[in-house]
């Protein structure tokens, strides 16, 4: 068995890929960007249903007795400032509230241990309303957001600027702070006699 003859292939050039391939990775990213954008433009844009207690920004849930949404550093604020939380609502509000605490945020003043054990006392306080909030174990702000989106009802009381951000994106919901060992209420309707 001899050596077989090949002969040499005269001007033959190695195949390149083409820049326009679609294996090429700048090219597989353009069209995947072009694809993901055009399905954008082709889907309806999600537009929020307006709550019915709402007439323009005034919202007509709002009324007393108020509902207020009470937030764990609110608790803490109120105990270091020596404020009654109640009377201090009321006087804030010139009306009867009912402060509110959900789930969420007595479980977390349950894990903040010893040091914070007068406010979770003054948690159990009767005078406060034990809402059940149906989420398991989830933050405490998030909960309180929810609750002020799904049901129009609630003033949220926190201390927290995150927090008070978050809940001034929600329309007709006022939040409640202090400020210079007062309780303070902001987007409230002058109707209802709050304080400026």
């Amino acid at each position: 068995m001899g050596k077989s003859k090949t002969t040499r292939k005269f001007a033959v050039a190695k195949k390149i890929i083409s820049p326009k391939d679609t294996r090429v990775n700048s090219n597989a990213s353009a069209a995947r960007r072009k694809f993901i954008d055009k399905k954008a433009k082709d889907e309806p844009r999600n537009i929020e249903n307006v709550s019915s207690a709402m007439f323009f920004s005034h919202n007509t849930q709002l009324g007393p007795p108020y509902n207020v949404l009470v937030d764990t550093n609110f608790l803490n604020f109120s105990i270091r400032n020596k404020l009654d939380v109640v009377r201090s609502m009321m006087d804030c509000l010139l009306a009867k509230c009912t402060p509110c605490i959900t789930d969420c945020v007595m479980g977390e003043l349950e894990k903040l241990g010893g040091k914070y054990r007068l406010a979770l006392s003054l948690a159990k306080d009767p005078r406060f309303e034990r809402i059940k909030c149906g989420c398991e174990g989830c933050y405490a702000d998030d909960c309180l957001v929810k609750m002020a989106t799904n049901w129009k009802c609630f003033i949220v009381a926190t201390c927290d600027k995150e927090l008070r951000r978050r809940v001034r994106k929600i329309p007709g919901v006022p939040a409640m702070y202090i400020s210079a060992r007062k309780y303070t209420v902001e987007r409230m309707p002058e109707a209802f006699g709050a304080p400026r």
